[in-house]
């Protein structure tokens, strides 16, 4: 029961000490910065044509038929019985090529969160009272800190000396 009675004496000093000091908010000065980045690719299918060198040539000659070929067509020509015949064969050629292009977009989105803290001026001092209390409760914490190792080297002693 006696130290029923010191726990309680002890527990009601606490309490007693921790409402005499007023809540103040801590002043958060950090910023939080985000980056986000978005890549979107865009596939486009077209084609491409493919542009064929102008090639000429010429060729005179005193037979009845002539020849000219190049790398993409043969062409013949003949006169019989003063009718003149002319052919012209192309070769082979794939001119349209398809193309595929890639268009990659890159996209960078910042988020910055913000604290904003705003200092508020109090109107007025203090008064006598209020300020009492304040230094009442530093006092009252102290004599509980004091109270505490007080009754644990008492106890300490007494367990030592049984």
């Amino acid at each position: 029961m006696k130290y029923f009675f010191h726990f309680f004496s002890l527990l009601l000093l606490l309490v007693a000490a921790s409402a005499c000091g007023a809540a103040r908010p801590l002043a958060n000065t950090a910023d939080s910065t985000r980056v986000e980045v978005r890549y979107e690719t865009l596939t486009f299918h077209d084609t491409a044509y493919v542009e064929l060198p102008v090639i000429i040539e010429k060729v005179q000659t005193l037979d009845t038929t002539s020849k000219l070929e190049n790398d993409y067509a043969r062409s013949e020509a003949s006169v019989t019985a003063g009718i003149l015949r002319h052919s012209l064969e192309t070769k082979p050629a794939q001119l349209p090529v398809p193309v595929e292009k890639e268009i990659v977009y890159r996209d960078s989105i910042v988020f910055r969160d913000r604290v904003v803290t705003e200092v508020k001026e109090v109107e007025r001092q203090l008064t006598f009272w209020q300020q009492f209390k304040m230094r009442a409760g530093v006092a009252a914490m102290i004599l509980t800190a004091l109270y505490a190792l007080y009754l644990l080297i008492r106890l300490y002693l007494k367990k030592k000396s049984i």
